[in-house]
């Protein structure tokens, strides 16, 4: 008998899915999900927990202006820039012979302050809910209060009593470490081998703890999660199980839909929005579907992209397996230059509280991620990660497959594409050095 995953073996997996089989021989593939708009596993996140993270994060405003002098401009807001990058549009119409009705919009968290990353978004939020519970809870702080006060010395000097932990493949460490040390907090981020040495220095430099394995994301997780229980002042941010991770992500939706009403961008019946978002554990992606659809409602699509050697989310939906499968279960290694992305398996509690709002899964190569991050570089002079980059595939493979058809057919696209606004999500990419960009750059080149 073979290989059992979930009570069944690959070759009944690959009967009941022949998806799988593309899957497993690390082909790129557009999954439509058939749950899509169908009822939760799961009802932990209201938009009521959306409301008061937006609320909470209103009043960390003047502490964020005051500690991070980068968001004077933005009054202490932590929010990214919105492109209309028509050059890269050319670029992947004259790439693939696929023409893209339709505007293509780059939603820019690589250049979100602080860290660079969509983890500036759940990561930073988790560390100020933990720093404001603390507080509160001691009589230091009350919500009425001005919190550019928790910039004193006195605050810090509280806070080192505390300690918080995260496990990571690298940018939602940056994200919680270079706040939560910024606070005062003890801060240990555990890492994984598919962590750049680059982001373990900077860590360091912030003033964090970095404690490195020679495993992947999930050892580094389990063994932060470990370490961190048996601490009782330690609050460990758990990226795979986090409700306030992912409610600090769905604030991008209405601050997108204040972006795009500023632009004159509708988003109606006529005008749909199809955003590709880069996903690993999923929480980022899903904490933004999550807010997406509730201010854009049906006229929002949102599609996973994962690298073809880590499709921890798809097959996390595709099986209904969740966390209980991995992708080293089909065959699959797990290794690839998008960091961000190298996840063997994904969140079951994004999952089930997303899992019926996202419309499929796809996949590109890491050879395709690297000819589009130097593409998107020389067309609109705009630089993201190779794991920011897998998004900018998106357009391409969902109007240039048989299984992209079939989803805009059913649900009746087809002859709105002209009106639609095609927008890929860069999930990070700010804070990397010049010599890691031209490194990039230069093995893009290559390829």
């Amino acid at each position: 008998m073979g290989r059992i995953v979930g009570g069944k073996t690959i070759e009944e997996w690959k009967s009941e899915f022949p998806v799988i089989r593309k899957i497993m021989a690390m082909d790129e593939v557009l999954w439509p999900n058939p749950e899509y708009g169908g009822t939760p596993v799961s009802a932990e996140v209201t938009a009521a927990d959306v409301a008061d993270a937006e609320q909470r994060l209103l009043r960390f405003a003047p502490y964020i202006e005051r500690a991070f002098p980068e968001t004077v401009s933005a009054h202490g807001l932590i929010e990214s820039p919105l492109y209309s990058v028509p050059d890269m549009k050319d670029f992947l119409q004259t790439s693939r012979p696929v023409p893209i009705p339709g505007r293509l919009m780059m939603k820019a968290d690589s250049e979100l302050p602080i860290s660079g990353s969509i983890k500036a978004r759940g990561g930073i939020y988790e560390v100020l809910k933990t720093a404001e519970r603390l507080a509160i809870g001691r009589g230091l702080l009350k919500e009425s209060d001005n919190y550019s006060v928790l910039a004193n010395d006195s605050f810090r000097a509280f806070f080192s009593n505390y300690a918080i932990a995260v496990g990571s493949t690298g940018n939602l460490g940056l994200s919680i470490g270079i706040m939560a040390a910024k606070l005062g907090f003890h801060t240990t981020v555990h890492m994984s081998r598919d962590a750049r040495q680059w982001k373990k220095d900077l860590l360091r430099e912030k003033g964090a703890e970095v404690r490195e394995y020679e495993a992947d994301y999930s050892v580094a997780v389990e063994e932060g999660r470990r370490q961190a229980a048996k601490d009782s002042r330690c609050h460990f941010i758990d990226d795979e199980n986090s409700k306030d991770l992912f409610v600090g992500y769905a604030t991008a939706g209405s601050r997108l839909k204040k972006q795009f009403q500023k632009a004159g961008i509708a988003v109606d019946a006529g005008h749909p929005l199809l955003v590709y978002l880069p996903c690993g554990v999923g929480g980022g992606p899903g904490g933004v579907t999550f807010g997406l659809k509730h201010v854009f409602g049906e006229n929002v699509h949102a599609f996973f992209v994962e690298p073809t050697h880590s499709p921890s989310f798809l097959l996390g939906l595709l099986t209904g397996l969740h966390d209980r499968v991995s992708v080293k279960d089909f065959g699959l290694d797990n290794r690839t230059d998008a960091d961000g992305l190298a996840v063997p398996r994904a969140s079951a509690f994004v999952g089930k509280a997303a899992g019926h709002l996202i419309s499929g899964c796809l996949t590109v190569s890491d050879r395709r991620l690297f000819q589009l991050q130097k593409g998107l570089a020389d067309t609109e002079k705009l630089w993201v990660e190779p794991s920011a980059a897998a998004g900018i595939a998106g357009p391409q493979i969902l109007l240039g497959t048989k299984s992209g058809q079939n989803y805009l057919n059913a649900h009746r696209l087809t002859e709105k594409t002209a009106g639609a606004t095609h927008l890929f999500w860069a999930t990070g990419g700010g804070m990397v050095p010049q010599k890691i960009r031209d490194a990039d750059y230069e093995k893009a080149s290559r390829i």
